[in-house]
């Protein structure tokens, strides 16, 4: 297997991807413009997806998409409001917080249950850690309910309690947390292992 990290750009050639969810493939795959997907993002600048690849077996092995994003004081729970500001100096504290969503994450079927989207995860927290461009200091994902155990697996943490109908799950994560615990060992299959300076 080479894993290789690839930036989606519109007119790329996706190679086989199939997550056996349709909201999850049509994204990564359709171009109609009706309906939310990667290349309409790219074009509009909403969003970047990137892919994983497997070089050998010419797969999609995951994709996710990144967006700008903050976490504001309207809409977060008190407690958990209380909880972000107490961590960052006085003078620093305001309205809202910088930080990177998660929009999209998906492995292919072939492809889940080898820690794919653990090792995604791993690789974002050190991407906007490692030379930070821009600022931010949360990463952010509307997380499906039947996926919130494995993003607090991940130490993520619920920003808005939801409600009984709710689908998703709003969470966030402290990328100051990983810079003080940032790990010294990562497994050379992950896509941490793919230095994002060599993108293709």
């Amino acid at each position: 297997m080479r894993p290789q990290l690839i930036k989606f750009t519109p007119g790329y050639d996706i190679k086989p991807f199939d997550c056996e969810d349709a909201d999850l493939n049509g994204f990564l795959l359709e171009t109609d413009r009706s309906i939310p997907n990667a290349h309409h993002h790219a074009l509009e600048l909403l969003a970047v997806t990137y892919l994983i690849e497997d070089m050998d077996a010419e797969e999609t092995i995951a994709y996710f998409s990144v967006l700008n994003d903050k976490i504001e004081r309207e809409i977060t729970d008190s407690t958990a409001w209380n909880r972000l500001s107490r961590k960052l100096p006085n003078i620093k504290r305001r309205s809202s917080h910088p930080s990177v969503k998660v929009g999209r994450l998906a492995v292919s079927k072939k492809y889940q249950g080898q820690q794919w989207g653990r090792q995604i995860l791993a690789f974002l927290k050190e991407w906007f850690t490692n030379d930070n461009k821009t600022g931010c200091r949360y990463i952010t994902v509307d997380a499906l309910k039947t996926a919130q155990g494995f993003y607090e697996s991940c130490d993520f943490k619920v920003l808005v309690t939801p409600e009984e109908n709710d689908e998703t799950v709003l969470m966030y994560y402290d990328l100051k947390q990983y810079v003080m615990e940032k790990p010294c060992v990562r497994d050379p299959r992950s896509p941490s292992a793919v230095d994002p300076r060599k993108q293709v």
